[in-house]
């Protein structure tokens, strides 16, 4: 049976968080452990992925140390991207060798699991042809982005994931053109929801069982190891 061990690490730096995913994905390589999803928040971090363009970032390295924003780049697909407070970031750890060998199925597939979510609070998430993500439609009839979607793959082992703006403080992406696209992003808190952090794992935790066809007796929590 495959199983899922769910960790929640509440607010973890961004390089312990990469240090931390990159020996789980080691073990999960070596078959040592099951499949793993850890959820946690970050504090105020951009990230560059690895066909990112550094001009996406619209302040000079000063101004984000001045502002308490960290800087990485990193191997995972898309462009520049915001993680701060308010936020629930999910990086599963998985083997797709045992679900599907399919790179884009497990991308949709991870939008599929947000756009469920969001549908238990009465939100239409949508997707957009090229614009990998979760999009919503804003109160000005706009398409906006709820949740940024980037993911790296070694030996069919997933690494890095998405982070879904929850109740998120927007004006951090003035200092980004996000994912490299001129376009609004939003959070639920906007969207006029109202759920507590707790609440929402949960409902991720309980559809990405769903839509990657693990058997509820194999999904448990697991230590945060940090």
């Amino acid at each position: 049976m495959r199983t899922l061990e769910v960790r929640e690490l509440g607010r973890l730096g961004y390089a312990e968080a990469l240090e931390l995913q990159q020996a789980l994905e080691s073990e999960r390589k070596l078959a040592a452990i099951g499949d793993q999803f850890l959820l946690l928040e970050h504090p105020h971090v951009l990230t560059l992925g690895r066909n990112g363009h550094p001009e996406n970032v619209l302040v000079s390295r000063d101004r984000l140390e001045q502002l308490g924003i960290q800087y990485f780049e990193n191997n995972r697909g898309g462009d520049i991207t915001y993680h701060g407070p308010g936020q629930i970031v999910g990086y599963p750890i998985v083997d797709l060798r045992e679900w599907k060998r399919d790179v884009v199925a497990y991308v949709r597939s991870v939008e599929e699991v947000i756009i469920r979510v969001l549908a238990r609070y009465g939100v239409e998430g949508s997707r957009e042809a090229g614009a990998t993500g979760v999009w919503v439609k804003a109160a000005d009839g706009q398409l906006a982005k709820v949740c940024a979607i980037g993911v790296h793959l070694s030996r069919w082992v997933t690494t890095h994931g998405f982070a879904l703006n929850w109740a998120t403080d927007l004006r951090y992406f003035e200092y980004i053109v996000p994912c490299g696209l001129t376009r609004p992003v939003t959070s639920l808190e906007q969207l006029g929801v109202s759920v507590s952090r707790e609440a929402l794992q949960r409902a991720i935790v309980e559809e990405f069982a769903l839509v990657f066809d693990y058997e509820p007796e194999a999904v448990k929590a697991a230590p945060a190891l940090v």
